[in-house]
């Protein structure tokens, strides 16, 4: 049963690691922006839905759908506004500008909500445990699971089910020739940096009842976020899907059984698949790419 429970909390924080990697890996995908800022929009969409929910536990879907929202005008004001005057120019410009806008968001949290840390409990229905096994496993775990697998289902059908999700997958390939059909790449962009805002927002709202939020949170959430990438593959949706499985249940079973040795063990993974793999378990080789 230790093994169950185990597994389980590593599929509950890969199920987090997922809607916040995801969300950077679409964005790569399709616009070839390295968003260094995509912790600071988790953070924000944490500190949104508290904020939304006026710090009451009965209303977290309120806040949660509330940091849906503001953070996918967010996104679009940030690409529209800031982002779309670098795409000409080198990567290193796109790291810098994120980076500041991450230094900009701490202290800005700061102002708004001051330094105490936030959190909220287990939102109704999933306030209590169920019976797993001899064991007792929050229920709001598997909720947040369940949600996990539905935005993994919703993007599949999205990119490959869809005449929108055809266009987005020709822009991630060849944007010359995805403009010269006739589709507006800058306008998809948008949308799609919207999206990939959304669902950091996502991600930042929905680990509210598990872990404290402070201004730190964002620095912290996107190395984690970065590693996702790295182990999975960058740019790809499915390497984002596996690569927090894998580094969710590495972690789990590190503080299980290697508590001292935790962190060591995700760096030192990812370290062997730079090496061995640099694009990722299912990345594409930079030679295969446009």
């Amino acid at each position: 049963m230790a093994l169950v429970l185990q597994v389980l909390n590593g599929l509950t924080f890969a199920s987090f690691l997922f809607l916040l990697s995801t969300g950077l890996n679409l964005i790569f995908g399709v616009m070839r922006i390295v968003n260094f800022a995509h912790g600071s929009l988790a953070m924000l969409g944490a500190y949104v839905a508290f904020a939304a929910a006026g710090g009451v536990t009965g209303r977290f879907w309120v806040g949660t759908l509330a940091a849906l929202a503001v953070l996918a005008a967010l996104g679009i004001a940030l690409e529209r506004g800031l982002l779309r005057f670098l795409y000409a120019r080198e990567e290193l410009y796109q790291i810098l500008l994120t980076y500041g806008l991450v230094l900009v968001s701490e202290d800005a949290v700061k102002l708004i909500w001051g330094r105490d840390y936030k959190s909220l409990s287990f939102p109704p229905p999933f306030a209590g445990p169920v019976q797993v096994g001899s064991a007792l496993f929050p229920s709001y775990y598997l909720a947040l699971m369940a949600i996990a697998a539905a935005v993994a289902v919703l993007l599949w059908v999205v990119l490959y089910r869809t005449r929108v999700g055809a266009v987005i997958r020709a822009a991630s390939a060849d944007r010359e020739m995805t403009e010269a059909l006739g589709y507006s790449v800058p306008a998809l962009g948008a949308a799609v940096f919207a999206a990939g805002s959304a669902l950091a927002g996502l991600a930042g709202a929905l680990i509210l009842p598990i872990q404290t939020v402070s201004p730190g949170f964002a620095v912290e959430v996107v190395i984690e976020a970065f590693i996702v990438v790295v182990v999975g593959g960058l740019g790809s949706i499915w390497g984002a899907l596996v690569g927090a499985v894998f580094i969710g249940l590495l972690r789990s079973f590190g503080i299980a059984y290697f508590p001292v040795f935790e962190l060591a063990l995700v760096y030192l993974t990812m370290a062997v698949i730079l090496i061995v793999r640099p694009w990722g378990l299912l990345g594409v080789p930079p030679v295969g790419r446009n």
